[in-house]
């Protein structure tokens, strides 16, 4: 954010603070764990067999990274949301509002087309954090002007 203007300066990243430690923290404890255990496996266990097993505390792993990887980015040209699988690139324009109700776990863009986009990048877990990036980012929607669809 720049200081002298209050605005944030772009690009602009946010993440979840708490889901990340957790996340990378567990898939470290458990890729240790099957290291440890390929290690001192009875010596009638196989290589292939100590290989497997560091190899599935490696998968877990990387389904933890899921949990971990959302995030927000806003660039001079567009939005991107990076949910657990998916990734989104919206234009400013197609982004008209973001809103957080109290309870929900994380934020919902409202887009010009009439429908809603999770951010799983901004997580109401992070407490203060997660409210004051959620103004971040809303200070940023006047750059878009997106406009209501109509309806029928």
């Amino acid at each position: 954010m720049d200081e002298a203007s209050k605005k944030p300066v772009l690009p602009m990243t946010w993440r979840p603070r708490a889901v990340r430690l957790v996340a990378y923290g567990l898939a470290l404890l458990i890729v240790a764990t099957f290291v440890v255990l390929a290690v001192i496996l009875p010596a009638d266990w196989s290589v292939l067999d100590r290989v497997l097993a560091v190899g599935f505390g490696f998968v877990i792993a990387g389904g933890l990274h899921m949990l971990g990887r959302p995030r927000l980015i806003a660039t001079e040209k567009n939005v991107v949301v990076i949910n657990g699988i998916r990734t989104h690139y919206l234009a400013w324009p197609e982004v008209l509002d973001i809103r957080m109700p109290v309870g929900e776990p994380w934020p919902c863009l409202d887009l010009s087309d009439g429908t809603s986009l999770p951010v799983m990048g901004i997580q109401s877990t992070d407490g203060e954090l997660a409210q004051r990036n959620l103004a971040e980012f809303r200070s940023m929607l006047a750059r878009g002007e997106g406009e209501e669809p109509e309806l029928p």
